[in-house]
C-alpha cells in the first residue's frame, strides 16, 4: 500500500501538489508516464477513444522529439499533456538549475503548466521552484504496471483496491507496462464504470 496509495507524509512533503481531486466527486482522473513511444502510446489511445475517455499523458520531452506524430495524436483525440522531464531525470544527481532546464527543454516540445517528477518525487528546493511555474501533479494510485513482480491481474485488483472518490490514477505507456497494459487497461476502464466513476482531466 505504501507504493500503490502513498502515505499521508508524502503529501504533506509537496503541501500544493495535486495528490488527489474532489473527495466527493465520483469521478478519477487517468494519467500514463513516461511516453510516447509507438510501442505503447497507439493501444492506450486506442482504447481510450474506444471508451470515450479523456486521460492525462505526462510526456518526456526526448520522446515528444522522437516521435511528434504521437504526441499530436494525442492533442488532437483531446487528451491532456504535462511535463516529464526531457530525459526523464530524478532530481538527486541534478541541481536546480540542471534539473530545471530539463524541464525547459521538455517544455519547448510539451507547452503545458503541468508538471510530475519521474518516480513521483523531487527534492524540496526543486519542487520548491519549479512550483512557481508548474502545477505539480502526483498520484492517488499508482497501479505498478511497470512492475516485473506484478501480472495484469495485479494491475487491476490494485485499480479495484485503491480507486475511489478523486484518486489520481497512474499507468505507464512504456515498454515495461504495455504488455500487462493490454488486458489491464481495458478491464480497469470497464469496472470503474461499472462503479459509476467519471473519467476526467485537470482544469488546468
Amino acid at each position: 500500500m505504501f507504493i500503490e496509495q502513498p502515505a499521508i507524509y508524502l503529501r504533506w512533503l509537496y503541501p500544493n501538489a495535486l495528490w488527489r481531486m474532489d473527495r466527493h466527486e465520483h469521478a478519477v482522473y487517468l494519467t500514463f508516464d513516461d511516453g510516447p513511444i509507438p510501442e505503447a502510446t497507439p493501444f492506450i489511445l486506442d482504447t481510450l477513444r474506444d471508451e470515450g475517455i479523456k486521460a492525462t499523458f505526462f510526456c518526456v520531452g526526448d520522446n515528444v522529439r522522437k516521435y511528434p506524430e504521437l504526441f499530436q495524436r494525442i492533442l488532437d483525440e483531446g487528451h491532456q499533456v504535462g511535463n516529464h522531464t526531457h530525459n526523464h531525470i530524478g532530481s538527486i544527481r541534478h541541481t536546480i538549475k540542471e534539473y530545471s532546464y530539463n524541464v525547459e527543454k521538455a517544455n519547448a516540445y510539451i507547452h503545458s503548466r503541468l508538471m510530475r517528477p519521474p518516480h513521483g518525487w523531487m527534492r524540496l528546493p526543486h519542487y520548491a521552484w519549479l512550483s512557481r511555474k508548474f502545477k505539480i501533479v502526483m498520484w492517488d494510485l499508482v497501479t505498478r504496471d511497470y512492475s516485473k513482480w506484478l501480472t495484469a491481474e495485479d494491475v487491476v485488483n490494485n485499480v479495484k483496491r485503491y480507486a475511489r472518490n478523486g484518486s489520481i490514477i497512474t499507468f505507464h505507456d512504456s515498454l515495461k507496462s504495455i504488455e500487462k497494459l493490454k488486458t489491464a487497461l481495458p478491464e480497469s476502464i470497464h469496472w470503474l464504470k461499472e462503479q459509476g466513476y467519471e473519467f476526467k482531466i485537470f482544469d488546468y
